[in-house]
């Protein structure tokens, strides 16, 4: 089974450098599942951790074809974020140094 990973971008104004600080920066991703399995983890840390936090979606699941928008925004002022989508099946797809202030959507697929 292959799992890809696409990445839309949208260009905000106010984040250059991944580490700014500005508030006025729209960190919110829409995550999409275009795969044929259940989302039933994410985790979005922020790139300079070395841990995958709490679960996003909690006591959710983001079920094959549905979508939900996130607001990255940790209070850090970081722009990039890493990824990780687990599946009913068992397995996971990362996606490292994501720019959740240009990126508006990521679809797994």
């Amino acid at each position: 089974k292959s799992m890809g990973l696409v990445v839309a971008g949208l260009l905000l104004v106010g984040c250059t450098d991944g580490t700014s600080s500005g508030t006025s920066v729209d960190r919110h991703v829409t995550i999409v599942n275009n795969t044929n399995s259940t989302i039933t983890n994410f985790y979005g840390s922020n790139a300079g951790t070395n841990s995958w936090e709490e679960d996003i979606l909690g006591s959710e699941v983001l079920s094959s074809g549905s979508s939900t928008s996130i607001d990255f925004n940790d209070g850090s002022g970081y722009c990039n974020f890493d990824f990780k989508a687990v599946f009913a099946d068992g397995t996971s797809s990362v996606d490292s140094g994501v720019d959740v202030c240009t990126t508006a959507t990521v679809t797994f697929q």
